[in-house]
């Protein structure tokens, strides 16, 4: 039995926590906010977000940061992207060094362009910081059904120790050392996904979806390669496997909210209707951002970016990318 300590309990942080008590390991999950600590202790067996799925007893709820931070051999970080580096200052005073973070959340901060884990390492020098990602809504863990994820660690012996930890019949745990690549293809394949919702808000078919996942891909393999990611990685679990499931789910807040966008709502409605962090519209700025910074060309994220921040219509949008130049599907590939 590990000590596990879970920064935040949202979905994904409570999913996880059910997961590792059900792996016999000692759960600690923090949040910082009162009524959802509140909410949590009072309906462990009707959680509102995680419909069929029982938080176990065992795992203790705590608004105490310290108490979830200290005496832990592994702490997760699972607080919304927009709450990293806020969560990794007001921690990092009570973090062993050496001592092991598993980041769980997805995307990239706007004003830096880092990664997630970049910014923990900012902020918590002294840690020892991991990646885990793929095609895994909390629904589902929660519920115990099968769910197949990768790890990504600096180090061979941190990433089959987190492993070993998480993997149980029903969670599948896989290693790499590609951490850059895993972390650019969880919060890249958000901004695809909202213009999935979006077809399927303006009524089109799975041929445009097909293609619009097929292009997705290669514009988050375009600029994860520039970045120093893999083309493994993005064929893989945390590359397609993640875009698939965030692009196609019932489950997913970005493809729900592109969806509403779709359907005429407005930003501020969507948030309203979808009343969760929509990881997607977060990261659509600094996707755009880094196509710019590495020379990459990235019409998707172009077009949702005008579609999100400057008033440009769902529709037209899609248009535009359909008339775009001709041009051959991969360069690398030439006649004889």
């Amino acid at each position: 039995m590990f000590k596990i300590g879970i920064l935040g309990a949202g979905t994904w942080g409570t999913a996880l926590g059910i997961l590792l008590s059900n792996n016999g390991h000692e759960v600690t999950l923090w949040t910082k906010i009162e009524e959802e600590a509140k909410s949590l202790e009072a309906s462990r067996d009707n959680l509102k977000n995680l419909p069929g799925a029982k938080l176990p007893e065992n795992i203790k709820i705590t608004l105490d940061l310290k108490e979830a931070c200290t005496n832990k051999d592994i702490i997760v970080m699972a607080v919304a992207s927009p709450y990293v580096r806020a969560t990794s200052k007001e921690a990092s005073s009570y973090i062993k060094e050496g001592q092991i973070i598993v980041n769980v959340s997805k995307g990239i901060e706007n004003n830096t362009l880092l990664t997630l884990a970049d910014v923990i390492r900012e902020e918590i020098p002294q840690a020892d910081i991991a990646v885990m990602s793929g095609p895994s809504h909390a629904e589902e863990v929660s519920r115990l059904i099968p769910t197949t994820i990768v790890v990504g660690a600096s180090s061979k012996e941190t990433a089959h120790f987190i492993q070993d930890v998480f993997m149980n019949e029903v969670f599948r745990v896989y290693t790499s050392p590609d951490m850059i690549g895993i972390e650019l293809g969880a919060a890249l394949k958000n901004v695809i996904a909202l213009a999935a919702g979006i077809i399927d808000g303006l009524g089109f078919g799975d041929n445009t979806k097909a293609a619009l996942m097929t292009r997705g891909i290669a514009e988050i393999s375009r600029l994860g390669i520039k970045m120093g990611g893999c083309m493994e990685t993005f064929s893989g679990l945390s590359g397609i496997g993640d875009l698939f499931v965030t692009c196609t789910s019932r489950h997913s807040r970005n493809r729900q909210a592109g969806y509403l966008i779709g359907k005429g709502y407005t930003l501020e409605q969507v948030h309203k209707e979808v009343s969760q962090v929509v990881e997607g519209v977060n990261t659509a700025k600094a996707a755009l951002a880094l196509a710019q910074k590495y020379q990459v060309e990235m019409p998707i994220v172009e077009q949702i970016n005008l579609v999100l921040f400057e008033g440009k219509s769902a529709k037209d949008a899609a248009a535009d990318l359909l008339v775009r130049d001709k041009r051959i599907e991969y360069k690398t590939l030439e006649w004889d």
